[in-house]
């Protein structure tokens, strides 16, 4: 099994004319991937690699029943997007677009709250079940079985390119994965940490979780309040990036949007204490959660 997207999901991309969408439409249908449609306004007729496109979200659903959309489109449009595919009752929605005006990022989340749809992202290049052969975004490019076997083991990652390195730590581990999810550098997303974990403790086919953290926000804090409360209870593995940052000045941003320390908020020792407190196994150095993956998982014959 897997969360969020599997074999029956039904998929549309928004936005899929433009170039970079165009790439990702091949690579995704390459790995296997299913996408049903595309919607660019004004394109309704054309196609891209196979996929017909449609005006509409709306259309979309009345010709292919899609309930899953990969959003990739220009910053100032992201929001009436994210608002049509709500509308015509898409439940899963993958937003790849960085530099959403803040405003609008608040008002799409707060949309989906209201509509019970998950958001993957903003600023993220999306998520991956390898066992199905399904994945949304530019997560692992035109080659994704370089990092991405099937498995047992979450992966989530704040960092887009530390998605596929920590995967591919999971599978030099001799373990696979069972969903990747970037979720994201932006301070304000559709999906935290503690969100995934929720996710994952349902999921039986996912035997433990690995997760690649950065400096800023309180998503480690909540996860590992989450874990204490008992709301997660498989092996949780983590490593927090970027304790160099400490010493640095306050409100230095770190590459991500969210990546930036204020106070005592956002930094890598104390999201490390929480997580240890919670019972959390965290690791001093990205190659040792190898060594621990063998240690937790090896014994129950998980791969």
């Amino acid at each position: 099994m897997a969360i969020l997207i599997d074999k029956h999901s039904r998929i549309v991309i928004q936005g899929i004319t433009g170039r970079e969408a165009t790439m990702v439409t091949r690579h995704t249908l390459e790995y296997g991937t299913r996408v049903l449609a595309g919607v660019t306004p004004g394109k309704k007729g054309q196609d891209v690699h196979g996929v017909p496109v449609y005006n509409t979200v709306r259309e979309a659903v009345e010709e292919h029943q899609v309930n899953t959309s990969l959003i990739v489109v220009p910053p100032a449009f992201a929001l009436d997007a994210v608002r049509e595919a709500i509308d015509n009752g898409i439940k899963v929605m993958v937003v790849t677009t960085e530099n959403i005006p803040q405003l609008d990022t608040i008002k799409m989340l707060h949309l989906a709250r209201q509509h019970q749809v998950r958001i993957i992202g903003p600023n993220t290049v999306g998520l991956i079940n390898p066992k199905d052969r399904v994945k949304l975004g530019s997560i692992g490019g035109d080659n994704p079985d370089r990092c991405f076997v099937p498995g047992h083991v979450g992966v989530i990652s704040r960092s887009g390119g530390m998605t596929a390195e920590t995967s591919w730590m999971v599978k030099r581990a001799g373990f696979g994965v069972s969903t990747s999810v970037g979720i994201g550098g932006d301070a304000l997303i559709g999906t935290s940490i503690r969100d995934l974990l929720e996710c994952f403790e349902q999921d039986q086919e996912t035997h433990a979780v690995v997760t690649f953290s950065e400096p800023g926000t309180m998503f480690e804090e909540q996860a590992a309040d989450f874990v204490k409360q008992g709301g997660f209870t498989k092996p949780l593995i983590s490593y927090i990036a970027g304790r160099f940052t400490e010493q640095m000045p306050e409100g230095t941003v770190f590459g991500h949007a969210g990546a930036f320390i204020s106070g005592s908020v956002g930094r890598p020792s104390g999201k490390a204490e929480k997580l240890r407190e919670a019972g959390a196994h965290v690791v001093n150095r990205f190659d040792e959660m190898m060594d621990v993956l063998q240690a937790v998982l090896a014994a129950k014959g998980a791969r």
